[in-house]
């Protein structure tokens, strides 16, 4: 699965929900930021990668990868919103296992600076560097790939469902 296939379910996935919120119009970009920072928050919890105070592990592979997705699904989104989506950007790395924490920092710093810039080299620069977090947390491109058509399927439900 090439990253265009990914950014075509998304963008299905994105007019179903805004079809049905009735937001067809309406500049989302912000908000999908926001959403963003929300799941990078639950996935950085799920890892534990921070509480150094604490001797709890973090939880299950299977619980870190889908809060992972979740954040692809919204970065996927505003690439979409923005006009990226054809860009062709590489997403496998051979830079993985770097400190995580410094990952996640990276990340947030780099979604601030998209939402002042909005530009396409600091939108790339997020999606690489988002995906070499997830090779950090020990996932293939495969297990994301497989997370991602899973999780698409459980948003439809979802959406389905009045979530």
């Amino acid at each position: 699965m090439t990253l265009h296939e990914w950014y075509a379910m998304q963008q299905e996935l994105d007019q179903y929900i805004e079809i049905e919120h009735d937001l067809q119009n309406t500049d989302l970009v912000e908000r999908k930021l926001l959403a963003l920072l929300v799941e990078m928050g639950e996935l950085a919890n799920e890892t534990r990668c921070f509480k150094f105070w604490s001797k709890k592990p973090a939880s299950d592979q299977d619980i870190i990868l889908e809060e992972f997705v979740d954040g692809i699904h919204f970065i996927l989104s505003i690439g979409l919103e923005l006009g990226f989506s054809e860009r062709d950007i590489p997403i496998v790395s051979s830079e993985g296992n770097e400190d995580v924490v410094q990952g996640f920092l990276k990340i947030y710093n780099l979604v601030d600076q998209l939402r002042q810039s909005r530009s396409a080299d600091t939108y790339e620069e997020l999606l690489r560097q988002y995906f070499i977090l997830g090779q950090s947390l020990g996932f293939s491109i495969d297990d994301v790939q497989q997370a991602y058509k899973a999780k698409n399927e459980v948003n439809y439900k979802r959406q389905q469902e009045g979530y």
